[in-house]
């Protein structure tokens, strides 16, 4: 076998007996190519624990800035405020919900958790009973999967969903959702139990059954141990994924779901993808000063992959330009979760990746996306984070005042942890 940088940092000495040849190489876009000797290939990844709430915790004297943020952002709860009917959009609004129940959870807030939970019930229930207007999910016998109404009708619509494009990161918010909502209301989650694994089954099947009705880990790849979101539609530079981001938060949403029904086996599978998708990330996306796995100009001129396609590195986004610093920190970065704190783990990167993208934020109406830099900049630098998110004035529609406090004050320092 020939081994990636990513394989060669988790390649199990303890469970294959394997020579790994380091004279051996050859050069890829993915760094050096390494020969691997031996009679089987186990892989160890690092574990990621699946948790509702922060790893650190919200200390009790924060609690209450934390408790006025939530009264307003759950008071403005509505569903019929809900204008979109793209599943992409719509599914970034009901994971936005969900989050304020947990938050509450943590801050010891209760009262507010009802009020989260009817919410959920009157945006989810619509796309699973089939009765929302304007967009709904299709099972597609040709290919087996998932696709929405919307995306049936154009390749245009959902962002591709109808040609299997972003599978993972559009149903990753809806599975968010339905695991918060299964949490708080068991009797619910019981009740839509079979549509929520149907949902997750689409991007998450690991049946061996030749009849299945779902493939097999539909954009996970085994072999570069991440995601790709290109579905049916071919492209000049191969296969390609923008959001890291978003893809954990498809495997840890499943997980998450496996906690809140009891399913050690959901558990296990989504933590361990989420955690190679990280890893992944870390490897090819997160670009560190000084690093050597890209080509000199390359690494001095950014700090993150914009899109990575099978042979190639894009600087800018499907949406956005190379100078748009700020939409290409925030794309890695949302949705701000716990499973953000390992994603980010590494102070140093976040900090190198926040002074990059500070330049680009003298633009007008990036409020959205000024959010998340300050969401980075409180991994290293608590009371500056915090000074500048009780600043915004405008949110990202995935996120929210809430959160980002939660985010901040959940900052504590390791050696109290």
């Amino acid at each position: 076998m020939l081994a990636h940088p990513l394989h060669a940092r988790l390649l199990s000495r303890e469970d294959c007996r394997v020579t790994v040849l380091k004279d051996f190489k050859y050069r890829s876009i993915d760094g050096d190519l390494v020969g691997v000797v031996g009679d089987s290939w186990a892989l160890r990844s690092h574990p990621v624990s699946v948790t509702w709430h922060s790893i650190r915790g919200v200390k009790k004297e924060s609690h209450d800035e934390i408790i006025q943020a939530l009264r307003r952002d759950v008071d403005s709860l509505n569903p019929a405020a809900i204008k979109t009917t793209s599943s992409y959009f719509y599914g970034k609004l009901i994971a936005r919900a969900a989050r304020l129940a947990l938050i509450a959870e943590e801050v010891r807030y209760p009262e507010v958790i009802p009020a989260v939970g009817k919410y959920l019930k009157s945006t989810i229930e619509p796309w699973l009973d089939g009765t929302f207007s304007g967009n709904g999910f299709l099972y597609d016998a040709k290919w087996g999967g998932i696709i929405t109404k919307l995306g049936s009708t154009s390749p245009d619509e959902d962002f591709g969903f109808g040609l299997y494009n972003a599978h993972h990161s559009h149903l990753g918010y809806f599975l968010y959702a339905i695991a918060v909502l299964a949490k708080i209301d068991p009797e619910w989650g019981r009740k839509y139990r079979p549509r929520a694994y149907s949902l997750m089954a689409d991007f998450m099947n690991l049946g061996r059954r030749s009849n299945s009705t779902y493939p097999r880990l539909r954009c996970f790849d085994l072999y570069k141990l991440h995601s790709w979101a290109g579905g049916l539609t071919e492209f000049a530079d191969g296969r390609m994924q923008e959001s890291t981001s978003e893809a954990v938060n498809a495997y840890y949403s499943a997980a998450l779901m496996g906690l809140a029904y009891g399913d050690t086996d959901l558990v296990a599978v989504g933590s361990t993808l989420a955690a190679m998708e990280i890893q992944a990330a870390q490897t090819w996306w997160h670009v560190r000063e000084g690093d050597n796995l890209y080509e000199e100009e390359f690494t001095r001129e950014n700090r993150v992959v914009g899109v990575l396609w099978a042979n190639k590195r894009d600087s800018g986004l499907w949406f956005a330009g190379a100078d748009r610093r700020e939409c290409r920190l925030g794309i890695q970065v949302l949705p701000l979760l716990p499973i953000t704190e390992v994603l980010f783990s590494d102070k140093q990167f976040a900090k190198q990746l926040v002074d990059w993208t500070n330049p680009a934020l003298t633009r007008e109406g990036i409020e959205g996306w000024r959010g998340f830099v300050c969401a980075l900049e409180g991994v290293f630098d608590q009371g500056s984070g915090l000074e500048n998110v009780r600043g915004l004035n405008g949110f990202d529609d995935g996120n929210s005042m809430s959160n980002l406090l939660w985010w901040i004050h959940s900052r504590g320092d390791e050696e109290e942890t």
